[in-house]
């Protein structure tokens, strides 16, 4: 395997494991605020994409105005950020890794379906802005995961090929984007079991964490 030239992470369960927070927030507003009455897996089943296209895939593409829907959002990312904030932390491993990263000069970036309020409320808070170079949010693209335009945004930001980007992340349809970008994958396996990827070709490596051996021969 050739060396890549960039690291392209996905945010949410990839870099920091909050997705079980997403998953309560969710599971909230749908059913107590929105009437839904779904369970977690079912809640579960649809965190991915923009918000906006989970409230479509729940409630109908005309059920909220786009005003309602900002509104609907933004609540929802405020209680999670408030029930996150005090378990904020970066996936074990992690540290070390964009530190070797930045050190061998790979580029580094995220390519998250999260609106930049939640992305900066990571950066900020775990003072991360100077690994990252380039930043792909919710609000940077018109088609989000499994189309491939956010990783290919990011690769193009850094100024490499899909085949010298190698992509962290931790949920299937991520993976499916990573796929059809032409890029090579590591899964975290923070969310979903490897069988939950068996569809996918582009997978190199399933971890749990990044002190995991297997991921020494991306610096090799």
């Amino acid at each position: 395997m050739t060396k890549p030239k960039a690291f392209l992470f996905d945010m949410n369960g990839t870099m920091i494991d909050d997705m079980a927070f997403h998953g309560r927030a969710w599971q909230k507003i749908l059913n107590e605020d929105l009437g839904a009455s779904l369970t977690y897996e079912q809640v579960k089943l649809q965190m991915y994409g923009k918000n906006s296209e989970l409230l479509a895939r729940v409630f109908g593409p005309s059920a909220f105005t786009p005003e309602r829907e900002h509104e609907i959002s933004m609540e929802k990312e405020r209680r999670y950020q408030k029930e996150y904030l005090p378990h904020l932390k970066l996936i074990e491993g992690l540290d070390a890794f964009i530190k070797k990263a930045k050190a061998q000069d790979i580029g580094m970036a995220i390519g998250s379906a999260a609106i930049p309020f939640n992305i900066n409320f990571v950066l900020d808070n775990l003072q991360l802005h100077d690994y990252f170079t380039a930043v792909v949010s919710a609000e940077d693209v018109v088609l989000s995961k499994p189309d491939p335009e956010t990783f290919l945004k990011a690769a193009g930001l850094l100024g490499v090929s899909p085949a010298d980007a190698v992509v962290f992340e931790d949920a299937p349809k991520g993976v499916e984007a990573a796929q059809n970008a032409g890029m090579r994958c590591v899964v975290l396996t923070t969310m979903h079991p490897k069988e939950d990827f068996a569809a996918y070709h582009n997978v190199i490596a399933f971890v749990s964490d990044y002190n995991d051996a297997k991921l020494e021969q991306l610096f090799s």
